[in-house]
């Protein structure tokens, strides 16, 4: 299995981007995914995470009612919409598969926001 995220970019503070985990060489089907990002300077956290049926989603405090996680397992890809962006959403972003220690990791995409 390979993860493979984009939708990555630079925008301004009160913008949008969908980012996008794809699976090559298997299904998403098993377990959830989640995505993880990791500014500068800080530890990787947990940002969003759904269920492998969708019926559950979990999203960390600080993007609560700006982000949506989705999943489409007939295209093995996991969405992560974010709107309202903040500066402090800079970071990569990691989406996970899996369950650790053999859960699977993407390269991971880059989302700036800045004015």
């Amino acid at each position: 299995l390979q993860l493979v995220e984009s939708g990555g970019g630079s925008v301004q503070p009160g913008g949008s981007l969908t980012l996008s985990c794809g699976a090559s060489g298997n299904t998403l089907d098993d377990y959830a995914v989640s995505w993880f990002r990791q500014a500068p300077g800080k530890d990787r956290e947990q940002v969003s995470c759904v269920s492998k049926t969708a019926e559950n989603t979990f999203y960390v405090d600080s993007v609560k009612g700006r982000f949506t996680i989705s999943r489409d397992n007939a295209k093995k890809t996991v969405y992560l919409q974010m709107n309202s962006l903040k500066p402090e959403d800079t970071a990569v972003y990691y989406c996970n598969y899996g369950i650790s220690p053999n859960a699977f990791w993407g390269q991971g995409t880059q989302v700036t926001v800045s004015s």
